[in-house]
């Protein structure tokens, strides 16, 4: 066991400081790290799971807020999972709960990442599918809007992904 540079006392803070190629270890004991001001007095804060748990669903972690009767009602056809069960958990139990409570989900998906649209790393083979879906859906949007020279230039793009062979 390595003891404190100063004190001699048993250490309990490693340090690594890397200068100029160089690697220089300290090895401390709590009270002189304190005193060199490496680490903050008191105790460290502990996380709270509970709390946090809280802070996304909401309320209901606890039971002091009311949920809407027929979101009360919902349970998993799969897993028999109860929306109320999930929101004091915080864990769902399958992957039909998405599905399941879906109403409920966008909102508390949409607080915490701020959007309920997968909008990260798409396998390669999947990314020319995820595309063409997203121009598909763009030219609703467009002819619904009834701006023709948008569509006509999206339907274009559509055409040349689909006479593509490769993905992406």
């Amino acid at each position: 066991m390595n003891k404190c540079h100063f004190c001699g006392q048993p250490a309990t803070i490693h340090l690594t400081d890397i200068i100029n190629k160089k690697m220089k270890q300290s090895h401390l004991c709590e009270a002189c790290a304190r005193e060199k001001q490496l680490i903050p007095d008191g105790p460290a804060p502990q996380l709270n799971l509970n709390a946090l748990v809280e802070l996304i669903v909401g309320g209901a972690a606890k039971g002091d807020v009311d949920l809407e009767p027929p979101a009360a009602a919902l349970a998993c056809p799969t897993c028999g999972l109860k929306y109320v069960a999930f929101r004091a958990e915080g864990r769902l139990g399958c992957p039909d709960d998405y599905d399941a409570f879906r109403e409920e989900l966008r909102p508390l998906l949409e607080r915490v990442h701020r959007s309920a649209v997968h909008c990260g790393k798409v396998p390669r083979r999947l990314a020319g599918l995820v595309e063409l879906t997203r121009l598909r859906e763009e030219l609703q949007v467009a002819i619904a809007a009834e701006q023709y020279e948008e569509a006509a230039r999206i339907r274009d793009a559509i055409r040349r992904k689909e006479g593509s062979d490769e993905p992406g």
